[in-house]
């Protein structure tokens, strides 16, 4: 993702909201420009995003509470057969190593232990945490519970799913219609059918117990359409991982 510095003659935008007396010395990054709305009234807009910079004197960041430090996983730069990515085609990376953790939470009276520790290779849900760049590298500092999985391997159908995290292999999408035409990839819905490959160990209740979860692997189950995060294994297959609780039905 490019850098870059803001300075009041580095933003122009016709109707575009006043930046005049903004300047920064310190890099910050442009996350996407996305229409904002100012008085109702919806206009061109830049969004940004900065990533909190650790300065080299600190040697150390040590999560708190039941926080988890990831260093980011590098996005590929190159497809499979060695073609380079642009990098508006490169994948935004969704997983990398856990570097710290804090101390644990308590439930109830109950100290719950972490179900990560450093070393281990994570997969986490999009849109969480707060980037840091330290040490050289990009990190997260987010929750445990967005943690998604546990993912040792390259292929996503590995993934040992967290908490009340479902892991499933989507249904094929149907190529024809019930009349028996063919349908186009744009026209083809997206199916929210699929297999339970693997489950978490369960939610914890209210003294921090696990309480098990109602799907198991190797059922079919319909699931919320816009739930969870989407990937896709080595084998070409999707996959998607959410929440047991945005699974609707068994279906047999």
């Amino acid at each position: 993702m490019a850098t870059t510095q803001l300075t009041t003659s580095s933003i122009s935008a016709k109707g575009f909201v006043s930046f005049e007396g903004l300047r920064s010395t310190s890099n910050v990054k442009i996350a996407s420009f996305t229409p904002l709305k100012q008085n109702g009234r919806l206009f061109s807009g830049l969004v940004v995003k900065a990533a909190t910079v650790v300065s080299p004197k600190y040697t150390s960041v040590k999560p708190l509470s039941d926080r988890v430090l990831v260093k980011i996983k590098i996005a590929e730069e190159k497809t499979g057969g060695g073609i380079l990515l642009p990098t508006s085609a490169q994948s935004n990376p969704q997983g990398g190593e856990v570097v710290a953790i804090g101390e644990g939470r308590l439930i109830g009276k109950n100290k719950v232990e972490f179900s990560v520790k450093t070393g281990t290779q994570v997969v986490y849900s999009k849109y969480v945490g707060t980037e840091v760049l330290f040490d050289g590298s990009k990190h997260l500092i987010l929750k445990e519970d967005d943690i998604v999985g546990i993912l040792e391997t390259d292929d996503i159908k590995d993934l040992q799913p967290l908490n009340d995290r479902v892991l499933i292999k989507v249904a094929e999408t149907e190529e024809k219609t019930a009349g028996g035409l063919f349908l186009s990839e744009a026209t083809k819905e997206k199916p929210s059918i699929g297999t339970v490959v693997a489950v978490g160990p369960g939610p914890l209740d209210e003294e921090g117990n696990r309480k098990s979860l109602s799907v198991s692997p190797g059922i079919t189950v319909l699931y919320s359409k816009y739930a969870g995060n989407d990937f896709k294994g080595a084998d070409g297959s999707d996959y998607i991982t959410l929440r047991a609780s945005d699974v609707m039905a068994i279906l047999s």
